[in-house]
């Protein structure tokens, strides 16, 4: 089973997808979608759009794991997260893949057993159950976490008979 990760910024995408073969976890890619400060908005949701799209196509995953919304105090900052999400969301639609989402404190609790644990925690933690040699970036890490969390709730999701968003 494959699951694709996104930690979702206009900015700063992290890409990640995981497969579970047999109990165990690989990385299969993951990646940071980087938009330069220079570039238009719109065309950087066009970006974060044509990959998100060009990963699915690649790796076809039978659902997504996205982090889900929290509190800002900036207005700005929550809709342009929105505007992202909503693009990411759409994509995913678009091609029949279930998308979930996570929130931090959750997604820290399954993979480091704290809610509140700090990002190196939780990247050490990817790298340990991947196999990774290497740190990945923070975002692609993030992604991973994601994909990872969904996978650990698998059971719970069925038993619950969670719905996609």
């Amino acid at each position: 089973m494959r699951i694709l990760g996104i930690d979702a910024s206009l900015r700063s995408t992290g890409l990640a997808v995981i497969e579970q073969q047999a109990g165990r976890l690989s990385a299969v890619e993951y990646a940071q979608i980087k938009n330069p400060t220079t570039l238009p908005h719109s065309s950087c949701l066009r970006r974060v759009h044509e990959e998100v799209v060009a990963v699915l196509k690649r790796c076809e995953p039978a659902a997504a794991a996205i982090e889900g919304g929290f509190y800002f105090k900036n207005a700005r900052t929550a809709l342009v997260l929105g505007e992202v999400r909503g693009v990411v969301i759409a994509a995913c639609a678009s091609a029949g893949v279930a998308i979930y989402e996570y929130s931090p404190r959750l997604v820290k609790q399954a993979l480091t057993g704290f809610g509140a644990a700090q990002k190196d925690q939780v990247s050490k933690m990817v790298m340990g159950m991947l196999g990774l040699k290497e740190s990945p970036q923070e975002d692609a890490a993030d992604a991973l976490a994601l994909a990872i969390c969904h996978l650990q709730n698998q059971s719970t999701i069925a038993a619950l008979k969670s719905e996609p968003i």
